[in-house]
């Protein structure tokens, strides 16, 4: 596959403040799934909870990952009013954040 081909995934862990409660945290995440619908260059939405055995995570509980077709696709995202007004809001429920862009690549064995 070639490389400006390759979609790329947007990925971001989060620990939500100890205040936040499970109805709020999921409104946000209501909210969040929403910006597929808003955003064109973001083509999927994917969430979940921190469910390993061997304790790593840092604090870290939540995952969201989007998909995007390009960097320039992630950049448009980023830039866009949806994106600026939700990530205002949601960032203040943040303790800790991590932001990772990546291209998957393919192992072939």
């Amino acid at each position: 596959m070639e490389e400006a081909k390759r979609v790329v995934k947007h990925v971001f862990l989060a620990k939500f403040k100890d205040d936040v409660t499970p109805e709020r945290i999921e409104e946000l995440i209501k909210d969040f799934a929403n910006l597929v619908n808003l955003i064109p260059p973001m083509k999927s939405f994917h969430w979940g909870k921190d469910v390993s055995a061997e304790n790593m995570h840092q604090g870290f509980t939540h995952v969201f990952e989007s998909t995007f077709e390009s960097t320039e696709g992630i950049a448009e995202y980023t830039a866009h009013p949806a994106h600026v007004e939700y990530a205002t809001l949601f960032l203040s429920y943040l303790d800790k954040v991590i932001v990772i862009d990546y291209k998957p690549t393919i192992v072939k064995l």
